[in-house]
Order: C-alpha cells, then sequence, then structure tokens
C-alpha cells in the first residue's frame, strides 16, 4: 500500500470519527435539551403548586376572617337585641313598681291587702310567735288590723292565735317621694320573722312584684318576642 492508499484510509477514518463524534455531540445535546426542558418543566410544576397552595391559603384565611366576622357582627346584633329586650323588660317592671307607689293612697284597698299580705305571712311561718316589721307611716294601721289578721289566720290554720309582737324601733324604709329616687325603699307590705330570727318571710310590695315578674318572665318575654327567653 503506497502512502496515498495510506492517506486516503486515514483521512477516512477521521471522517468517519469526526461523524461518529457529531452524532454523540448531537445525542448529548438532544438528550441535554429534553433533561433540561424535564427539569424546568418539574420546577415550573411545582412553583404553580406553591402558587396554588399559597393562593388556596390565603383563600382560606379570608375565608375564616369573614366567617369570624359576620360572627362577631351577628353576635353583636343578638347582643344589642337581648339588650333591647331586657330595657323593654326592665321597663315595664320599673312602671309596675310605679304603680305599686299608689296603691297605699286608696285608704280602704291598702288595708285590706296588708290584712291579706300578713294573714298569707303567718301561713307561711307557722310560728306560735312571730315579730312583725312594717313601715313607720303603716304602723297604725297595722296596729289597727291585727287582731282581725290573727283571728283569721287562726281560723283558716286551725290553730291558737299566735303572739305578734310588732317592732317599733326599726322600721321599713320609706316610700321614694319621687319615682326616681335612689336608695332602698319600700312602697309597703310587712316583714314576718321568727322570734328567733331564723326564719323570715317577706311580704313587701315590692318583694311580692319580684316573685310575680320572675315567675311571669318567660310568658311576658313570648307575649312581647315571640318566643320564651332562657
Amino acid at each position: 500500500m503506497n502512502d496515498a492508499d495510506v492517506s486516503k484510509q486515514i483521512q477516512q477514518m477521521v471522517r468517519f470519527i469526526r461523524q461518529e463524534a457529531e452524532e454523540k455531540a448531537n445525542e448529548i445535546s438532544v438528550a441535554a435539551e429534553e433533561e433540561f426542558n424535564i427539569e424546568k418543566l418539574q420546577l415550573v410544576e411545582a412553583e404553580k403548586k406553591k402558587i396554588r397552595q399559597e393562593y388556596e391559603r390565603k383563600e382560606k384565611q379570608v375565608e375564616i376572617r369573614k366567617k369570624i366576622e359576620y360572627s362577631m357582627q351577628l353576635n353583636a346584633s343578638r347582643l344589642k337585641v337581648l339588650q333591647a329586650q331586657d330595657d323593654l323588660v326592665i321597663s315595664m317592671k320599673e312602671a309596675a313598681a310605679k304603680e305599686l307607689l299608689l296603691v297605699n293612697k286608696i285608704q280602704d284597698s291598702y288595708e285590706k291587702l296588708l290584712q291579706d299580705l300578713i294573714v298569707q305571712s303567718l301561713l307561711r311561718l307557722k310560728e306560735p310567735a312571730v315579730l312583725l316589721r312594717c313601715r313607720e307611716e303603716d304602723l297604725q294601721l297595722v296596729e289597727s288590723i291585727l287582731s282581725s289578721a290573727i283571728e283569721e289566720y287562726a281560723g283558716k290554720a286551725s290553730v291558737h292565735p299566735p303572739e305578734i309582737v310588732v317592732d317599733r324601733n326599726t322600721f321599713l324604709p320609706s316610700a321614694p317621694t319621687h319615682y326616681d329616687a335612689h336608695g332602698p325603699y319600700c312602697s309597703g307590705g310587712v316583714v314576718l320573722a321568727s322570734i328567733d330570727g331564723k326564719i323570715v318571710f317577706e311580704n313587701t310590695l315590692d318583694a311580692r312584684l319580684d316573685v310575680v315578674f320572675r315567675k311571669k318572665l318567660p310568658e311576658i318575654r313570648k307575649h312581647l318576642f315571640g318566643q320564651v327567653a332562657a
């Protein structure tokens, strides 16, 4: 083989090697580009997922804040309604309390009422001896009906007439001179207690109003507001 043939073969081998290298380089380039595209897609999807998760998190936070705000507004509205209802109920009781101040202005009916209150108190206590306390302005009236009250009680309870000691040193508070008075006051009635003071029955007009009002409160609320409030 002469030099020309050798040179020709060498050139063919070089071209073959170069072609193979180029093909290999192209394969590597294509593979690298595919891998890059796959990794880029994965990164993009991962970032999209993070963005979606962040958006969902913030959306949930907004929804939670909306629910909290709605709940707070709803509770505030309910409290306002309940306060308005309570104010109306209180105003009714205050109006009734003002009416009580007029009861003792009618002498005959108040005298009968006082006797009934004394008899009721005696029936509750069922003591052989009791202490009676009243307002100072009612002292004379109470003493004038005491015998009748004792006789009525003894007949109803079928017992011996009890001994009633009227307290002439300590009196119940007087009625207020005007409707908006502050401090303790008593619209009328009596307080009876056992002699040892262990049993006390408060039977004033104000105490009777409190008892009736508590008892009738569900009925009052239902009548006013259409529902029984707890």
